[in-house]
């Protein structure tokens, strides 16, 4: 009996599909071969299941091409061999923000840097503070992350150790140094909490804060302290001097012996009085005549003596050199000659200047003649000789 059959069902599962076909009771499902190239047909339950041939993959009722790989080691590292195709097997592996890498070819998921969490299932940006929620600190601490290191320290005002727990720094003075007190149960200096006025002087004794006026400054130290002075004009006459706010005599110890001290402004002049002289700043002494000539007032190649003007008044007299002339005051030059000799025949040595022999000798309606007398000296001398010139007038 035929029994015709219509199955418009189609199943996939693991490459194998049952292809629906008409065909009659008793004869063989498989024939003709429904299934596609390179497919083989199995009958279960008297119905014909096509399947891919071993080592191929795709669509058995229609064809079925060779697969990939046959194994892992056919596919790349990053990949495996699935259903005999090389697959990646990173793609739904991991969770949200995760990353995945293939370690021989299986899939490892991982937070990226920066990120913490399931990577299988979702990773978030991580801060660095969540390290310290574990509370590794003790009592009365922070905890800071440092370099990715949850690092403790005690809050302020408390000291101890971090690990185990910090106490107050203080809770008497005494738990201070000297120079410190306890001032809300932290050790400080009284001196920084405006205890003194603002220009008084503020020194710690005993850790308490004891207030004083500066040097030259006047009034309470707790409230006001005001300068000695403003200027040279609040000063009285013995401290004329306003200086750093206070008055002085800026000519105390700053002249030399003997010496007299006159301040302009602020500055100490110092002089010798009048009938002394000396270095003001050393020492002044009496006058003496032969101070007139130093420093030396007079010129190059001249001399100083002592002298008198024609009041009869004290004064440096000025004269050129033995063998030199000019001005005295300025320069003197070393003369033409010595005498009579080394000047030329007809001349005389007039002030260590060769000049004319007759130039004014003879008087009036007079004549001027000129001779040379050569003296030879008695002693064996060679070359020694005396030239005298000699000068007569006649009517």
């Amino acid at each position: 009996m035929k029994f015709l059959l219509h199955s418009l069902l189609a199943v996939y599962s693991a490459a194998t599909y049952v292809q629906g076909m008409t065909y009659y009771m008793g004869g063989d499902p498989c024939s003709p071969n429904p299934c596609g190239s390179n497919t083989q047909c199995n009958v279960a339950s008297n119905r014909p299941v096509c399947s891919c041939l071993p080592g191929h993959w795709g669509n058995p009722l229609t064809y079925c091409q060779r697969g990939e790989c046959q194994d892992h080691s056919d596919c790349s590292h990053s990949k495996a061999c699935k259903e005999y195709r090389c697959v990646d097997v990173c793609a739904g592996q991991c969770g949200v923000n995760s990353e995945c890498n293939v370690r021989n070819h299986i899939p490892v998921c991982s937070c990226p840097p920066g990120y913490t969490g399931d990577p299988l299932t979702q990773c978030r940006r991580f801060d660095p503070q969540e390290l310290c929620d574990r509370s590794p600190c003790g009592v009365n601490t922070r905890c800071e992350v440092i370099n990715m290191v949850p690092t403790c320290s005690c809050l302020p005002g408390y000291t101890g150790s971090p690990l185990s727990g910090c106490r107050h720094e203080c809770d008497s003075d005494y738990d201070c140094g000297p120079s410190q007190s306890c001032v809300n149960y932290k050790c400080a200096n009284p001196c920084a909490s405006g205890a003194c006025a603002p220009t008084a002087q503020c020194e710690v004794r005993n850790h308490r804060a004891v207030c004083s006026c500066p040097v030259g400054y006047l009034g309470d130290p707790y409230t006001s302290c005001r300068a000695e002075c403003l200027a040279h004009s609040d000063c009285p006459t013995d401290r004329p001097s306003c200086l750093g706010n206070k008055c002085m005599n800026p000519c105390a110890g700053q002249c030399g012996i003997n010496a007299k001290c006159e301040v302009r402004g602020a500055t100490p002049i110092c002089s010798c009085p009048r009938d002394m002289t000396g270095d003001p700043f050393v020492r002044c002494r009496p006058f003496d005549k032969y101070d007139l000539c130093e420093p030396n007032p007079c010129g190059e190649n001249a001399k100083c003596q002592p002298g008198y003007d024609k009041s009869g008044k004290d004064r440096p007299v000025c004269t050129c050199l033995p063998g030199y002339v000019g001005d005295a005051l300025t320069y003197c030059r070393r003369g033409e000659c010595q005498s009579d000799a080394e000047c030329n025949y007809d001349q005389v040595c007039n002030n260590y200047n060769c000049e004319k022999a007759c130039t004014s000798q003879c008087g009036i309606n007079a004549q001027c003649s000129f001779s040379l007398t050569l003296l030879f000296a008695a002693a064996l001398f060679i070359g020694s000789r005396t030239v005298n010139h000699h000068t007569s007038c006649a009517h």
